[in-house]
């Protein structure tokens, strides 16, 4: 017997229906959505034209996960070229995808090519800058250059910004923009330390009197002993900042008592200590001085001075600072910028040891080894006064915040002077005195030297004294509200009285 198969196709659409219904009054069978429309439309079969309702569908089982299959995959050509026809597409897919990638690779490339070439564009063009930069500094502090046949040329007169036989500033000053800066900065501060209040929790002169020595913090190397400059942190009295013979800064966290950082980068003994905000200046006698920022070194200034740097101070702006030399100059600079902008040369060859900017910013003190002690204009660059009474070399001084008194220590002892009268009021020996410092109130000052002392200002000038070490004091800072003073000594230790 011959058998025979009948496709189950939908007697409209003509296709396999994926959810069939067979009618009960014709027996055809359709695909529901096609023979719902239909009779919501006419009521009757499309086919047969006889009146037929949706009661009259019945549905016909079918497995909803198997889908009907397409005429062209019902046999193996259609097989054969439905899997051609992939894989044509597979394999034009994968050329676009290489040619992509292809072309990825070749702007990589080409990007980090100009990246390299950038870098070492940018790198020449820091070394010319750093070069001229410093070939300027020297013109500017070696004075004016002799052209051929004895006369200056136009490059040395223009690059000239002293004058070796006055000390006055002859070109490329001080900017206005910073004498503005400075000027506005003095008004502020004027101004507010009329109205300044002394703060509640002010250490008592019984306090004081009654302080001793704490722990001994070592900071420094052994090799190169001393701590010759002590700073603390203006805006963080927990941190205070010290400089070492070995060459190195090291930061000291009050709060735990020990050293958090050390930050190396001198060749020689560092010599004094800035905040300027969020940096710190230092001098050394590596000629140098250094701009340091999150515990490392940022930038370095060289070729000012021909000795040794004695001192440097920050503006009260803390964007400007000036840096004092052992060869009878100093140097007015940009922070931000790493610049020198000025230099001035002293007239008399004074060889200076220690300085340091007036609380307002607008006079800067400078001591020398001939005993003398100036007052300088810093905006005109010119001795504005001049004190003599030391013996010996001065070595270092302190002004006094609320901006009238000035403490300086030499061999023969302290002095200290009013600057409204520019008059010595008051002095006492101290053997072997190193270094001065007044505390931010402006009531006490710490003398350093075979020992340690303070005087109370509000009861004359009364001395409280005791020994810090068996060690020379060579750098003395009060602690916040004078609550206790840090002493450095001949060696590698950091004291704190308190």
């Amino acid at each position: 017997m011959k058998q025979t198969s009948a496709a189950m196709f939908c007697s409209i659409s003509g296709t396999t229906p994926e959810d069939p219904v067979i009618s009960s009054k014709t027996g055809h069978l359709y695909e529901r959505s096609l023979i719902t429309k239909a009779l919501q439309e006419t009521g009757e079969c499309p086919v047969t034209k006889t009146p037929m309702t949706l009661e009259d569908l019945l549905e016909v089982k079918s497995s909803k996960m198997v889908k009907p299959r397409a005429t062209a995959a019902a046999s193996i050509p259609g097989l054969l070229s439905i899997f051609h026809n992939e894989w044509d597409a597979l394999m034009l897919e994968t050329h676009e995808l290489r040619v992509d990638l292809h072309g990825t690779r070749q702007e990589l490339s080409h990007a980090l090519y100009q990246h390299d070439a950038a870098c070492r564009v940018i790198s020449r063009l820091i070394k010319e800058r750093d070069e001229a930069r410093e070939a300027l500094t020297n013109a500017r502090a070696a004075g004016p250059a002799a052209a051929p046949g004895g006369k200056r040329s136009k490059d040395a007169s223009e690059a000239m910004d002293v004058d070796g036989g006055d000390g006055k500033k002859a070109r490329g000053g001080i900017p206005p923009g910073a004498v503005d800066a400075m000027t506005s900065k003095s008004k502020e501060l004027s101004k507010g330390r009329k109205k300044r209040e002394i703060s509640a929790d002010l250490a008592t002169p019984e306090a004081i009197a009654s302080m001793s020595l704490g722990s001994n913090a070592p900071c420094h190397a052994t090799k190169a002993k001393g701590i010759h400059a002590i700073r603390v942190n203006p805006n963080d009295a927990n941190e205070v900042a010290t400089g070492g013979a070995d060459g190195s800064v090291a930061l000291f966290d009050a709060a735990k008592g020990k050293r958090a950082t050390l930050m190396t980068g001198h060749k020689k003994a560092v010599t004094d200590i800035a905040f300027a905000g969020e940096v710190i200046l230092t001098s050394s006698v590596d000629k140098t001085v250094k701009i340091w920022a999150d515990g490392s070194e940022k930038a370095s200034v060289a070729g000012v001075h021909e000795g040794e740097v004695t001192a440097v101070s920050a503006h009260p702006t803390n964007a400007y600072a000036v840096s004092i030399g052992g060869d009878g100059t100093w140097a007015f600079m940009d922070i931000a910028q790493a610049e020198c902008l000025s230099v001035t040369r002293d007239a008399d060859g004074a060889k200076y040891t220690c300085g340091g900017f007036h609380p307002d910013g607008l006079i800067l003190g400078t001591g020398a080894a001939d005993s003398s002690v100036k007052i300088w204009d810093v905006k005109s660059s010119k001795v504005a006064a001049k004190v003599e009474g030391h013996v010996g070399a001065v070595s270092s001084m302190s002004f006094s915040e609320n901006g009238y008194y000035l403490a300086t220590c030499a061999e023969d002892g302290v002095k200290l002077w009013d600057l409204r009268k520019l008059k010595n009021f008051k002095s006492f020996e101290a053997a072997g005195v190193k270094c001065v410092g007044f505390d931010h109130s402006g009531h006490y000052l710490a003398v350093g030297g075979a020992d340690a002392c303070v005087h109370n200002v509000k009861a004359e000038w009364e001395v409280k004294r005791w020994e810090a070490s068996k060690a020379p004091v060579h750098a003395l800072a009060f602690a916040a509200d004078a609550k206790a003073i840090y002493a450095g000594c001949s060696d590698h230790n950091l004291r704190v009285i308190a």
